[in-house]
């Protein structure tokens, strides 16, 4: 069995000729071994805001649950996105459209669980129910031999659910296990384990829940494929068995037959469904509480409430949006374009990539403004691939050339403008420069390597090539004792050059590196990472995707 939700969704595009704005929302999950999932969080939330995106992504070790809104091609981009991963190529969606917005902001969240239920080992993976197709449930939850279980909280319950099925009355799925093993329901009067069928709304829960039922010893455990969603997309109200609407967790509060948004509206203190009756009650003040959370909050948090409803209402009067409100950026964006013409340089770079680190700081201390584009390694954007197929940074891009070479770029650079002097006028101390950075890039660059990352080449430990680097660290102290820095009694190029190597030589074993007897290496590294230049290159920027707000780099004072 896949672990993919295995339903599939034709993709409606909405009439080019409505008048009225429709917002696709897309919603979807994989249960999927995810090894790497907190490095994915940057770059998908850049790509989600890039394309104007909003919603939420739940990503953990076991895999990816999302629902997430916006113009139909961006949605679509964003799937495709995703899909371009092999773990992730069959994951599937459900679609529904709205004339209003579902979010207002996009975000994306690290979980222990994609969906919490709090009993280690279970594995949809491996021990998940077997599916039942919508056309087929309404046969199956009629045998009067099978126990029919709605999986949700009871809130949503409340609103809506199969005719005849088991409401557990749980607050928070990962109640659901205790409920199992106590409900009386669950015990067949011959002593033998019922049918089980379970649902709930997307189909997420039903993958945990029966994997659990499974490893309880329940032989025969169905659920809903698709979920309440899929059931209520292709049923048709008339052979339907659904009683009420299904509660969703955006801003449609419910939908029912064809997925049309429903009536109910939401408490925006709880962000339940309000109850029947709730407008009527005197515990029910719109952004404040309602009566089933009335008791739950202080009197400062309603007044806290009470004036962020004001602000709302105030900005919906002038028609300004409040929650999820974009930015200013028309005065940013025509700095922006004046900083950055036409035919400006593209620096693909990564932070904390040391060749990289030595391409912006020569760019910087020759004052070339470019566009910055930070690279999520493991996801290299197809437009650095396109420019320099081997797809390393640092990557200098300008019009009718591509410089590829880290000391390239700092040498290009410096060629333009060097206020500083980092070039030497002396050929004889540039001809000394650049060997001392052919060392650095060549014996001393192996070792560190192999110092840092020994598991990379199968080695047991890396002191070896601790000690090989650290007879080439010698030789830098005495030549920073004899003259201060490397070639000459001056910061030049190869001080920068050089300096992120031996910076992460040193953060390797911090503590070792401070009992060397290189007190003047150690200072000029100390004085190098305290520096403003260094500070200002080590900025942090999300991973760039096509489309995004252009980094201007070196930033502007």
């Amino acid at each position: 069995m896949s672990s993919a939700s295995p339903f599939t969704t034709k993709s409606p595009s909405p009439s080019p000729s409505s008048a009225t704005t429709l917002y696709l929302t897309a919603a979807f999950y994989k249960f999927v071994d995810l090894p790497d999932f907190t490095e994915r969080k940057a770059p998908l939330l850049a790509f989600c805001e890039a394309h104007q995106v909003k919603g939420l992504v739940l990503l953990a070790r076991e895999g990816i649950n999302s629902t997430i809104a916006g113009a139909h091609d961006d949605v679509h981009a964003v799937l495709s996105y995703l899909r371009q991963d092999p773990l992730l190529a069959d994951l599937q969606h459900k679609e529904s459209f709205s004339a209003k917005p579902p979010f207002y902001r996009m975000k994306v969240r690290l979980k222990k669980e994609i969906v919490t239920l709090g009993v280690p080992g279970i594995s949809p993976t491996h021990m998940a129910g077997t599916y039942v197709k919508p056309q087929d449930w309404n046969a199956l939850i009629a045998d009067p031999n099978v126990v029919v279980v709605d999986t949700r909280n009871d809130y949503e319950v409340e609103i809506g659910t199969f005719a005849g099925a088991i409401n557990p009355n749980i607050q928070s799925f990962s109640q659901l296990p205790e409920w199992v093993t106590q409900a009386q329901a669950l015990q067949d009067k011959t002593g033998r384990k019922p049918k089980v069928a379970m649902f709930c709304t997307g189909g997420i829960r039903c993958e945990k829940s029966t994997a659990l039922m499974r490893a309880q010893g329940y032989d025969e455990v169905y659920h809903l494929e698709g979920g309440i969603l899929k059931y209520l997309e292709i049923v048709a109200p008339e052979n339907s068995l659904w009683q009420g609407e299904c509660f969703v967790f955006d801003e449609r509060v419910s939908v029912g037959h064809g997925l049309v948004p429903g009536p109910h509206r939401l408490c925006r203190c709880c962000r339940d469904p309000l109850p029947e009756g709730a407008l009527e009650s005197p515990l029910f003040e719109a952004g404040v509480s309602c009566p089933r959370c009335h008791g739950q909050t202080t009197e400062a948090q309603k007044s806290s409430a009470r004036e962020r409803q004001r602000q709302w209402e105030k900005a919906k009067a002038s028609e300004q949006l409040h929650i999820g409100a974009p930015h200013k950026t028309t005065d940013s964006a025509k700095r922006t374009a004046a900083l950055l013409p036409s035919g400006s340089p593209v620096l693909y770079s990564f932070r904390r990539c040391p060749y990289a680190m030595r391409a912006r700081l020569a760019l910087q201390a020759a004052g070339v403004r470019c566009e910055l584009r930070e690279v999520a390694l493991k996801q290299k954007p197809e437009a650095l691939l396109q420019v320099s197929p081997k797809g390393t940074v640092p990557v200098l891009v300008l019009p009718g050339q591509v410089i590829e070479q880290s000391l390239d770029i700092m040498l290009w650079a410096l060629a333009q403008h060097d206020p500083e002097h980092w070039l030497p006028a002396d050929a004889a101390v540039q001809s000394d420069a650049m060997q001392l950075v052919t060392q650095c890039d060549g014996d001393f660059k192996y070792h560190l390597d192999r110092y840092k990352y020994p598991y990379r080449y199968d080695l047991p430990d890396g002191l070896t090539h601790r000690a090989q680097g650290a007879a080439w660290l010698a030789m830098l102290e005495s030549r920073i004792a004899a003259q201060g820095f490397m070639v000459d009694r001056q910061r030049r190029w190869a001080d920068a050059a050089i300096a992120p190597f031996v910076r992460q030589f040193a953060r390797t074993d911090a503590t070792w590196f401070a009992e060397q007897p290189w007190p003047a290496l150690q200072a000029w590294l100390a004085a190098f990472e305290a520096s403003p230049a260094f500070g200002r290159v080590m900025t942090s920027y999300k991973p760039w995707q096509l489309g995004q707000v252009q980094v201007v780099f070196p930033a502007p004072d």
